[in-house]
């Protein structure tokens, strides 16, 4: 009897730290020329999706509606099980759906992926307010347009938030997405898995 609750327990925990290895593995990539996110596990590309980065180029400084590049994290997640086109201010839910496209509207819908920067050349991003978040205006999605954040459709955007969890890198590139990909398995911070050209990129935990 106690070997069978021992050998539960040991499997339990075994579970466990799979579950957690896996997340730990996991991180996206954003193209800025390519206006696309990839996410990565395990060496694997396992979801790309279309995005919308800023139409004033990239950069960090204050007031310059620029995205940041280079690697950052998920800080915070906010907007879980609120329905697609709900509408946050001050990254709360103001009670208002809007459909996708609704004319002249341009809120932050849906969910919220707040970044932080983890570089100095993107050291303010926390404190500008930069997220990964839903747009109702989707037919910009894929070409630069928003205000310094990565844009999503509201479809998209659940998507990801359910797929990533808090402290999951995110690397912002000027690279082609695949390129940027595999410049990861370069990097000091990720590890190599696999052969050459295969875009497998292990790890995202900090070295």
């Amino acid at each position: 009897m106690r070997f069978a609750v021992y050998g539960s327990l040991c499997c339990l925990l075994l579970l466990t730290l799979r579950s957690f290895a896996g997340d730990s593995d996991r991180c996206a990539v954003v193209s800025v020329p390519d206006q696309r996110i990839a996410v990565v596990q395990n060496g694997y590309t396992i979801a790309r999706f279309p995005v919308s980065t800023s139409r004033y180029g990239v950069g960090d400084r204050f007031n310059s509606y620029a995205t940041p590049v280079g690697d950052l994290e998920i800080a915070g997640k906010i907007g879980e099980g609120a329905p697609l086109g709900a509408v946050f201010r001050n990254r709360r839910w103001t009670g208002e759906i809007l459909p996708p496209n609704a004319a002249g509207r341009d809120p932050i819908v849906t969910r919220i992926l707040w970044l932080r920067g983890l570089e100095a050349g993107n050291a303010n991003a926390f404190t500008r307010n930069i997220y990964i978040h839903g747009t109702p205006v989707e037919w910009l999605i894929g070409r630069p347009a928003s205000y310094g954040c990565i844009r999503m459709r509201s479809k998209d955007v659940v998507q990801l938030f359910d797929m990533m969890p808090v402290g999951a890198r995110v690397q912002v590139s000027e690279e082609p997405l695949g390129r940027a990909i595999a410049s990861l398995a370069e990097s000091s911070r990720f590890a190599m898995d696999g052969p050459a050209g295969d875009l497998r990129v292990a790890s995202n935990t900090r070295q």
